[in-house]
């Protein structure tokens, strides 16, 4: 296969697996009655972290008043708290409540529990080639992205 015909073959399934992972969140949110923007934001966080709202809504890639309403959302559901930032008032540090750091935990096992029964459908033997290979795609992705434009 020439190059250009696995370009567009990769193209084409990095957007296809894309919108499945969509779905598979969206799923997994409403499982736990989140939409799937307060899960991403959710998924962010180590248990005992506190992120500033601006390095939350460039990590989350959306504008700083659309990541006011999912904190605001979030804070309503009891899963973080937010506090003035002591060095610069004009920005909040947000960090998991209890319940939130539990809610994480459950994320973390059922993403864990739903990619364990994906595994199901692919022979035991292409698992760590998966692995590896998707392992590369990544690097290779990180590597395009850091190239000046």
């Amino acid at each position: 296969m020439k190059k250009k015909q696995i370009a567009e073959n990769l193209a084409q399934l990095t957007f296809n697996l894309l919108a499945r992972c969509e779905k598979k969140e969206v799923w997994i949110a409403n499982s736990k009655g989140l939409t799937s923007a307060e899960l991403k934001c959710l998924r962010l966080f180590e248990p005992d972290e506190a992120i500033n709202n601006k390095q939350l809504a460039k990590r989350m890639n959306i504008s700083p008043s659309r990541l006011t309403r999912i904190i605001d959302e979030l804070v309503k559901k009891g899963y973080v708290i937010r506090e003035i930032n002591t060095e610069d008032r004009r920005h909040m540090n947000v960090f998991l409540s209890k319940k939130g750091k539990s809610l994480s935990g459950d994320l973390k096992n059922e993403f864990i529990e739903v990619h364990s029964e994906i595994l199901n459908g692919i022979d035991v033997s292409q698992h760590s080639s998966l692995i590896t290979s998707m392992e590369n795609l990544h690097t290779a992705v990180e590597k395009w992205l850091q190239k000046p434009r």
